[in-house]
């Protein structure tokens, strides 16, 4: 028999060496991250601050989630209180050291809103956005060193803060399903809040691998005959101004954000087809992730559009005077990495701020308004009536 070299053999009863799973979530993980990028604008400020500026009180502690620890490979980690028997006095100390993060807070929108503001002179179809997000703020196990230190130089370095590009973390912005019932109930039945609307959307991200940096969301409405409907299109949000706040004493932590959202003018040919295609071979299949799918080799157009992820999401929008608060619950599916997840995020919208971003003053007591109120009732589970 001849010979045969190694490389040209074959046994067709041994099973090829599985692809490793740790290579193939680094593999998906990359195409993730490369077509769904984070938009900075230029002079863009993103800090964070611990309302704890004693580093020997806090505690770095696992957090529990399994999509996140799928993610990481191990638990996430977030700070907490060292001691719980000082609960009480430290929560006392926080609330002071709060009044100061939300004046660098206002220094940093003022900064950043002119630029924001200039953007929205150049274009009527510009939105100025300033929300706070309920969340944790996270960083992966094996960054726990950098974690620890950053928050000690964080606590030398009171008045900047610490620059959040400095360590790899996220905010989290999941929150418990009993969690925001509770705050639904406690909105309406403690704090006199009106629900506004509420209403069912569907959401579809379509990436152009011309544009990489750039995305294309599509909002849409159910159909009579079981499709999708667009009734609105935007452009992926550019942020101008990130602040994370770590809340020691509370289950929950705050994000302050100012961003813009652009609707697109004048799309070009080839994407107004690529979405209408991709949007109306799209089904609602209430059973399969994200809430709809598409026939086989429908999600992409001319190998050069493809769908990114999908979602269902039913939204709650209350209001009380200036208070404006969302609750979404959402059924998210990433088709770039075959994964979902079940969110259930809880947002606040500053009423007017955007119109105010000069004047020191105004922005303080705005925001210390709000970041109050969810202080006092939102950041820990059994706020209770």
């Amino acid at each position: 028999m001849s010979y045969v070299p190694p490389h040209k053999r074959h046994d067709r009863n041994l099973t090829p060496t599985p692809f490793p799973s740790s290579a193939r979530h680094r593999l998906h993980h990359k195409l993730s991250d490369f077509y769904w990028k984070i938009v900075y604008a230029p002079h863009s400020i993103f800090r964070w601050y611990a309302t704890s500026s004693d580093s020997e009180a806090l505690a770095v502690v696992p957090y529990d989630s399994a999509l996140l620890e799928r993610k990481y490979g191990s638990k996430p980690l977030t700070l907490a209180v060292a001691d719980q028997a000082n609960l009480v006095e430290e929560e006392e100390e926080e609330r002071a050291a709060l009044k100061g993060i939300v004046k660098k807070v206002a220094k940093s929108l003022i900064e950043t809103g002119q630029h924001a503001m200039k953007e929205r002179e150049e274009s009527e179809d510009v939105k100025l956005l300033v929300v706070a997000r309920i969340g944790k703020v996270l960083v992966p196990e094996w960054n726990s060193s950098v974690f620890i230190n950053s928050i000690k130089n964080a606590s030398m370095n009171e008045e900047e803060g610490l620059n959040s590009g400095l360590v790899k973390k996220t905010f989290y912005t999941n929150v418990s399903e009993e969690y925001i019932g509770e705050i639904e109930k406690l909105l309406v039945e403690k704090f006199g809040f009106k629900l506004e609307v509420a209403k069912e959307r569907y959401y579809v991200t379509i990436i152009d691998k011309c544009q990489p940096d750039s995305t294309v969301q599509c909002k849409c409405t159910a159909s009579n005959d079981g499709g999708l409907e667009i009734y609105k299109i935007e452009l992926h949000q550019l942020r101008y101004m990130v602040t994370d706040i770590s809340c020691i004493s509370k289950n929950y932590d705050l994000r302050i954000m100012l961003s813009t959202m652009k609707k697109p003018k004048n799309l070009d040919a080839d994407i107004t087809n690529a979405i209408d295609q991709l949007i109306s071979a799209a089904a609602i299949v209430s059973d399969v992730k994200g809430g709809f799918r598409w026939p086989l080799g429908e999600k992409s157009v001319a190998d050069r559009f493809f769908v990114f992820d999908a979602w269902q999401s039913t939204v709650k929008d209350f209001s009380r005077e200036k208070i404006r608060v969302k609750m979404r619950t959402a059924d998210r599916f990433n088709l770039s990495t075959s994964t979902g997840e079940a969110l259930n995020e809880v947002s606040f919208r500053f009423g007017g701020l955007s119109e105010e971003l000069t004047d020191e003053g105004s922005i303080v007591d705005v925001i210390q308004e709000t970041v109050d109120f969810i202080w006092d009732n939102l950041l820990s589970h059994g706020s209770g009536l």
